[in-house]
């Protein structure tokens, strides 16, 4: 593991996956990975609930993450991997919180319910996955991070300060960068030592794609 990504989710961090992969840390373990693969949850749950886990058969073939889980567990990942880099992946706060209210937050419950039906079908031990990744994400974030508070904006907005500040707090400067994806490729070409790409930084996972996305799990 040589990049840990410390920024919560919906700051920029499924194009910093591609950005990360194009510059050859593939591959990234971001929360698309974990809904692809459900039964890499035990790991993330042990993690919660021990503070370590297996890292090594976790992380299998991957060279970065971003994201949740990731990003939840960012110093036992840093002690796991003391000479990884981490990116603290930011954006204007106004910004950050429309946009989660309107996706992460508001898709929680209906992808519950999506799972909880797929339980009624036969041989559905991927939906009971899945049911144990959507309540990891509900108590890690929702109700830990943010205390069951989220709709408060105010209160939300000291945890992303918090975390922000805590983050900086934690991770010594040559090891740390703070990065918001409007500022495009040089920055983190230049804290990773790699040669800036011909193509544009990539930006995805807009609001209307992350809908389609929700929509295809099954």
């Amino acid at each position: 593991m040589e990049i840990i990504g410390a920024g919560f989710g919906r700051t920029g961090t499924s194009s910093l996956k591609i950005a990360l992969e194009q510059l050859g840390y593939a591959k990234c373990y971001h929360m698309t990975e974990l809904l692809e693969h459900p039964e890499q949850v035990k790991y993330w749950q042990q993690l919660d609930a021990e503070g370590t886990t297996d890292f090594d058969s976790l992380f299998e073939g991957y060279r970065a993450t971003v994201d949740f889980p990731g990003y939840r567990f960012y110093k036992q990942l840093h002690q796991a991997y003391p000479e990884a880099k981490v990116i603290l992946s930011t954006r204007d706060f106004d910004a950050w919180y429309r946009s989660t209210a309107n996706t992460i937050y508001q898709a929680g419950s209906g992808l519950l319910k999506k799972v909880l039906l797929g339980l009624q079908l036969p041989f559905s031990s991927r939906h009971r996955k899945l049911l144990q990744v959507f309540k990891l994400a509900d108590k890690t974030i929702w109700k830990d991070e943010f205390a069951g508070k989220f709709e408060d904006k105010a209160f939300a907005k000291k945890v992303f300060d918090q975390h922000h500040a805590d983050v900086i707090k934690t991770i010594s400067a040559d090891k740390l960068l703070v990065f918001d994806a409007k500022e495009g490729w040089k920055p983190l070409c230049r804290f990773l030592g790699k040669d800036v790409p011909d193509q544009p930084y990539p930006h995805v996972n807009q609001q209307a794609e992350f809908r389609k996305k929700t929509k295809r799990i099954k």
